[in-house]
């Protein structure tokens, strides 16, 4: 991709799945990449609780710290609990709205902050085909990956033509954290109801994240880009 070379670029969920796949990619593109984790892993990653305002805040200062600052927002951290309506409790609502929604707003804030007063910069949201279309059993989750899509939509408007901002829809991902958890049956059942006929790979949604960062795809921004083989069709 042109134009992603030497870029700073920085992952939130850096350490496993999408986020790994995404550090990856940045890196074979020539980027410096820090990642944002929420524990202790191999790879050399910044901790930080994403919900947090202030631990959010302290990454941001290491980041500046450790790359002078950040051209490129990856904002992918999330977690789901899966439960019926009726049996959700405040307690997964609010960790999961925490996570998944105020999260980004912390990070996306902190990275438009150092862009806005920079040479501007590129901020990408991981929401979800969740965040377009009912799905049972996931009531906070889809809540809080329609407000990502808002989010973004929103800060687009106010920070254009400095700051570009959009949101991507993964449908169903293949990480091996989703594989573990598929017998062969259920996975094929899944499978079967994707035009497609497949899950993606997390190196497919990477490499959409690279190509909205780069120049290549420099009149991107307020998009809400679905990327799951047809599912919502």
């Amino acid at each position: 991709m042109k134009g992603l070379q030497d870029k700073r670029v920085v992952v939130t969920g850096g350490t496993s799945g999408i986020g790994a796949a995404t550090v990856q990619r940045f890196r074979e593109e020539g980027s410096r990449v820090g990642a944002i984790a929420d524990r202790d892993v191999e790879d050399p990653a910044l901790l930080c609780d994403v919900a947090d305002a202030d631990q959010v805040a302290r990454a941001f200062e290491r980041v500046d710290e450790l790359l002078g600052g950040v051209d490129v927002l990856v904002a992918n951290a999330g977690i789901s609990v899966r439960k019926p309506f009726l049996q959700s409790e405040e307690d997964d609502w609010r960790r999961v709205l925490d996570v998944n929604l105020t999260g980004v707003f912390h990070c996306a804030q902190q990275a438009a902050r150092r862009m806005v007063a920079g040479d501007g910069g590129v901020i990408l949201m991981t929401a979800s085909t969740n965040g377009l279309t009912g799905h049972p059993f996931y009531a906070d989750y889809n809540a809080a990956k329609a407000g990502v899509i808002q989010l973004a939509r929103t800060m687009a408007l106010e920070l254009a033509p400095k700051v570009r901002v959009s949101s991507i829809c993964p449908g169903y991902v293949l990480t091996p954290m989703q594989r573990a958890e598929y017998s062969d049956e259920m996975l094929a059942e899944v499978n079967a109801g994707i035009p497609l006929g497949r899950h993606a790979s997390p190196d497919e949604i990477a490499a959409l994240f690279a190509f909205l960062a780069s120049d290549e795809g420099a009149y991107f921004t307020g998009a809400t880009i679905s990327i799951d083989g047809g599912e919502t069709a």
